[in-house]
């Protein structure tokens, strides 16, 4: 996750409907994946691949991420957490890329850069933001270069020289309140795409209504062509 916007949730990051049901769709589209280490690459905090340690298979996670000022380990749960500022090879049969392409120009060449750097037979898990024509001053604080429709991002992972295993928009049930707030703002003249996050704590309330309705999706994930905030893809490297 990105760092900036860990600094807006804070501890309550963990409770927060959006990261909370993403994390709920990371476990359920490696279900009946076998994995026992972790590379997250652009991990920030590494909320994800932490989540990942549910499972008793995984011995140790490696966190990549070029904002570190240092490199570092901790141990969650008896097992190892290796944060590094660069990415390098590691006994990993899985790779985490959670909105990390649309921030680099080059998307098939960053994903192609992480194929040797875990094991032979290994998945690839990755998250975008969809639909250009959501675009907003949130992309613009996130440092984000695009947004992707299922497809485009299906063809990153071809192009990189990965097999796609299953793929599908996220965030269906919410997607009609985001767009109708973005697009009703253009309608009306007030489209300001300056650099501003949209992210923020909401009333326990109201992230209990969000999170139910996401929730709701997660026994059709990876089968959503439609729509939806996010769009996921799971690959595999032979």
């Amino acid at each position: 996750m990105d760092l900036k916007e860990l600094e807006i949730l804070g501890e309550g990051i963990n409770r927060h409907w959006y990261y909370k049901e993403k994390a709920n769709a990371v476990r359920q589209l490696l279900r009946g994946i076998p994995f026992h280490g972790v590379l997250d690459v652009g991990a920030g905090s590494g909320f994800f691949s932490k989540c990942l340690l549910q499972e008793e298979s995984v011995r140790a996670i490696w966190c990549v991420d070029t904002s570190y000022d240092r490199d570092w380990e901790e141990s969650v749960d008896g097992r190892t957490v290796h944060y590094r500022q660069v990415g390098a090879r590691v006994p990993a049969n899985l790779a985490l890329f959670m909105d990390v392409l649309e921030h680099v120009d080059d998307d098939v060449g960053l994903l192609r850069h992480y194929i040797p750097l875990v094991d032979g037979a290994s998945n690839f898990l990755i998250s975008v933001p969809a639909f250009q024509s959501l675009w907003s001053g949130h992309d613009v604080f996130l440092g984000h270069r695009r947004r992707y429709r299922l497809e485009q991002i299906e063809d990153v992972v071809h192009r990189a020289g990965l097999q796609l295993v299953r793929s599908g928009y996220f965030f269906a049930t919410v997607f009609p309140i985001a767009a109708g707030l973005r697009w009703s703002q253009r309608l009306v003249g007030r489209d300001d795409v300056s650099a501003r996050s949209q992210l923020k704590r909401h009333h326990p309330a109201v992230n209990w209504l969000l999170g139910s309705l996401s929730h709701a999706e997660l026994p059709l994930i990876g089968r959503n062509r439609l729509f939806g905030l996010t769009a996921f893809c799971v690959a595999r490297h032979a």
